[in-house]
């Protein structure tokens, strides 16, 4: 990991809300001083002011990264805190959705290094995944330590450029939402059937959560892990007949609903 070079010159945190808290806590972790951080947050968790970083104390000089954990509509207001670290050696990393890199060029100066990522909220669990891609100034260097950054809480895709951010955003950054509703929906779907309302959502939890970490774990495809849990003409058979339709089934049905967010993204970055 090539996380030295933040222990030695230093990393600022621009707003640490829950994704910013699953970051620093992954670099923490990972041997990042608390004290080559310095983060500005104006609403700190009780956590925060007792992990040992610098807390609302402005910046380092030339910090090795400025990361960028503020909402896309707080963007604008946060940024000329930075300001003065544009055009110069600090890597500026955006996990903002919507924003894109021509925005933080306009903002920071044209020759500052940016990478753009996404990453998604199972971060909080180590267990997140990250998309990324860099304007040219960032270079190999910048992508290898943004990549480091990310990879302390999951894994990390290279994009081939920023046009596939969007799409990123509606698989995975919004995915866990996805996932999440279909444990309400089974659940709701298990009480109709007459369980308990405790008994159903325990039940949903525990399959959805379970088959995830086999789909993990598994080295086949989750096409052939569905194959084997489905008998010819029983009941998952049945239900598949329903969920895999053409017309109404999950596929077109996600198909719209990840189109949905792919354009909702571009319309935030224009």
């Amino acid at each position: 990991m090539t996380l030295d070079v933040v222990a030695r010159d230093g990393l600022v945190l621009l707003g640490c809300g829950k994704m910013g808290t699953a970051l620093l806590t992954g670099w923490l972790a990972a041997g990042v001083p608390a004290t080559s951080v310095w983060v500005i947050e104006p609403n700190p968790t009780d956590w925060l002011q007792s992990s040992g970083v610098h807390l609302n104390k402005g910046v380092p000089p030339a910090p090795a990264v400025a990361l960028l954990a503020v909402k896309p509509q707080m963007m604008g207001a946060a940024l000329p805190a930075l300001q003065a670290l544009g055009n110069g050696q600090t890597l500026f990393v955006s996990i903002a959705a919507g924003t894109s890199i021509a925005t933080f060029e306009a903002a920071l100066g044209d020759r500052t290094p940016i990478v753009r990522t996404m990453p998604n909220t199972p971060a909080m669990v180590g267990r997140g995944i990250t998309g990324i891609c860099a304007n040219a100034f960032a270079g190999a260097a910048g992508l290898s330590l943004a990549r480091d950054l990310m990879r302390a809480v999951g894994q990390v895709v290279e994009l081939d450029g920023e046009h596939q951010i969007d799409a990123v955003t509606a698989v995975s950054g919004s995915g866990p939402a996805y996932v999440f509703h279909l444990i309400e929906a089974m659940a709701a779907a298990g009480v109709a059937e007459g369980l308990s309302p405790e008994i159903a959502m325990q039940l949903a939890r525990a399959t959805v959560c379970g088959a995830g970490e086999l789909a993990h774990q598994s080295p086949e495809p989750a096409s052939q892990l569905r194959i084997n849990v489905t008998s010819p003409g029983g009941t998952t058979a049945a239900a598949l007949a329903v969920l895999m339709d053409e017309a109404t089934g999950f596929p077109p049905l996600l198909r719209r609903a990840v189109k949905a967010a792919a354009d909702r993204g571009r319309e935030l970055g224009k």
